[in-house]
């Protein structure tokens, strides 16, 4: 084990999908999501086989036993890809990345409900907080005062910010389950395969030929998210997750530098101290999975016989 490698590749890997974002959000103007979760898809395939040849896990990193686990994680997983790429599009990409905050917190709640989880009092607590920031967040969107185009648009990002981050809960339900029988090579590369099939679907509801740049931009977000992938995997081989997650939200950080310089994105109050609450509820969950993850491990030790 090695922390600070381990947090190094984890903040590496947030900047990486955090470019991915914003090349997904300067192609948004003419792009469908359909058409972008199809060029992150599959761009992102040939990084991946790339790298199991390096570590020389081609041959047998594929291999799979539950392949209706990967198409179920595959279809909620592009749904929550699709949803979320609409509203990188239509809102500004702090309060994107804010309410995608949502998904962790969901995850809280459908292990419960799906998996038998146990949810005490003090997480209970924090997704309800959690919560009341994401409504704070969504509150200006969902006002019926402005009955202008660009307002109606953002109402609709808002929603499908949200009803990303529900999808993206699901997917982690599943992967959840996956990380059961499955490598995670193989997690990684049939999510990909599945909603480069699945982004197809989307054809007829029109998909246009990009121009050069809108094609560099879509070819780049493939890539990087591929390699982004794989930094984060690489993550959590070198440290816990419980020391790594928190800096999942040094994304926060610079979506709100990137918004602001490249975007001219000037953060709203409701904004900040939705995101605030969010991310500080996020933390807590992580430091109290963490405390949990310590007892479990000590009263593995005092039960083990000592030889």
């Amino acid at each position: 084990m090695n922390p600070l490698r381990g947090i190094a590749l984890k903040v590496l890997s947030v900047m990486v999908f955090t470019t991915m974002a914003i090349c997904i959000k300067l192609a948004a103007g003419r792009i469908p999501p359909g058409e972008a979760v199809f060029f992150r898809s599959f761009f992102a395939i040939p990084v991946i086989l790339v790298w199991l040849a390096w570590t020389r896990n081609l041959a047998h990193g594929l291999e799979t036993r539950n392949p209706m686990g990967h198409l179920w994680r595959g279809l909620v997983g592009t749904t929550a890809m699709g949803l979320g790429f609409t509203a990188l599009g239509l809102l500004p990409l702090p309060e994107a990345t804010a309410l995608g905050y949502a998904a962790p917190l969901l995850t809280v709640i459908f292990a419960a409900m799906f998996l038998g989880e146990q949810v005490r009092v003090f997480r209970l607590t924090a997704v309800m907080v959690g919560l009341v920031g994401v409504m704070i967040v969504l509150a200006p969107r969902l006002t019926l005062t402005s009955f202008d185009a660009t307002s109606k648009l953002q109402t609709i990002g808002a929603m499908a910010a949200l009803l990303g981050a529900v999808f993206a809960a699901l997917a982690q339900v599943f992967v959840r389950k996956l990380v059961q029988t499955e490598a995670t090579a193989a997690i990684v590369f049939y999510f990909s395969a599945t909603a480069t099939m699945l982004s197809l679907a989307t054809l007829p509801f029109g998909w246009i030929l990009p121009d050069a740049r809108e094609a560099a931009l879509l070819m780049s977000a493939g890539f990087l998210g591929g390699i982004g992938q794989i930094l984060l995997t690489e993550s959590y081989r070198h440290a816990e997750t419980g020391v790594i997650a928190p800096f999942e939200y040094v994304s926060m950080v610079l979506s709100l530098l990137f918004g602001y310089t490249i975007f001219r994105e000037v953060p709203t109050l409701p904004m900040l101290l939705g995101a605030t609450l969010i991310v500080a509820a996020g933390l807590f969950i992580i430091w109290r999975e963490r405390q949990l993850g310590l007892r479990r491990s000590l009263a593995r030790k005092v039960m083990t016989p000592q030889g």
